[in-house]
């Protein structure tokens, strides 16, 4: 009898320290890939209900408990926490101490940085409309050698890891470190060989973004709008037309638009836009710093509509290229 008691008692432990370990260690939710975002205004309460929707059965309650002893409630940081394939008690540890998971941020091709910021409100706790105002502010430009037209130069196409409690000012620190990295003297030299600065450049991949989706084709773009550019020519981009005007939809740049008055139409004013007209590429990027030396000065989109071109080195023949464009649209009954 007396050895049944110890074997009873032997098997409540055991089974004890089981269900201990489990709801201590094993992954607090079954969900995959499942976060909790504590906000800057959370309370212990608020996060106790966020958690309750996400957490495996049993590991809620070894949550609060441990909060309870622990003194969570003083102990608050807001953040992403990763609760997929952590347990109990390392994710109590993580968010109490602030351990976030980090958020992989893609740097986005898009055009304007009102864009730029939508985006960037969508992964952040910053809202899109704090990033904006921050990108269209000359002093918080100013300070990462930048303005209003040209901060989004600073964001060199890659996958970035931050927290999702990332500010603005984190975030542009972060991306002006990562900008430097890309100039090494290297680049730098190239692009001074090519007359350029590094902003430059980087106005100049955007148009060649905006032209052609076909890498091997950028380089022959960038040469014949640095042909034209060192001629003294105007660059007389489409793109930056359509940038100025915010018309991107349009197919046809003729007309009464290609007099609008703004420093991005390079077809009323001479050299580069103030800044790029989008994020470029780094293919975009390369093929302006190695650009291919040709006689072009004139691209029209070809009538095949495949998004190559066709370059010319005279007028006379861009004319005959541009024809052979123009008859195609109609034939399609594009406007």
């Amino acid at each position: 009898m007396k050895r049944n008691y110890r074997y009873i008692i032997l098997s409540v432990l055991v089974g004890l320290i089981v269900v201990a370990y489990w709801m201590l260690f094993a992954d607090f939710s079954l969900k995959k890939d499942a976060y909790i975002f504590v906000d800057a205004d959370d309370t212990a309460d608020s996060v106790y209900v966020k958690l309750d929707r996400v957490a495996a059965p049993g590991h809620f309650l070894s949550f609060k408990t441990l909060s309870a002893v622990m003194g969570y409630r003083k102990h608050i940081r807001h953040g992403r926490y990763t609760l997929t394939g952590v347990g109990t008690l390392q994710l109590f540890r993580n968010m109490r101490n602030g351990k976030q998971g980090p958020v992989a941020f893609v740097v986005p091709i898009v055009r304007t940085s009102n864009d730029l910021a939508g985006k960037l409100g969508q992964s952040f706790e910053t809202d899109s409309a704090t990033f904006a105002r921050a990108f269209h502010d000359p002093a918080f430009c100013a300070k990462y050698g930048v303005d209003t037209a040209t901060i989004i130069a600073l964001f060199i196409p890659n996958t970035y890891e931050l927290y999702w409690s990332t500010t603005p000012e984190q975030l542009m620190t972060r991306m002006k470190k990562e900008y430097d990295n890309y100039w090494t003297p290297k680049r730098k030299a190239l692009a001074k060989k090519n007359g350029l600065t590094p902003l430059q450049v980087m106005t100049l991949a955007s148009i060649v973004e905006q032209e052609t989706n076909d890498n091997k084709e950028k380089p022959m773009v960038a040469g014949m709008y640095l042909n034209r550019y060192k001629k003294g020519m105007r660059l007389q981009a489409d793109p930056t037309v359509k940038y100025a005007t915010g018309k991107f939809y349009l197919h046809r740049i003729a007309g009464d638009i290609l007099f609008t008055d703004s420093p991005y139409n390079t077809y009323k004013y001479a050299g580069f836009p103030p800044g790029p007209i989008c994020i470029p590429s780094i293919a975009s990027i390369k093929s302006v710093l190695n650009y291919a030396h040709h006689n072009y000065f004139y691209m029209c989109a070809k009538e095949d509509f495949s998004g190559s071109h066709n370059f010319a080195e005279t007028y006379e023949e861009h004319q005959v290229n541009a024809q052979k464009y123009a008859e195609a649209l109609n034939a399609r009954g594009i406007k």
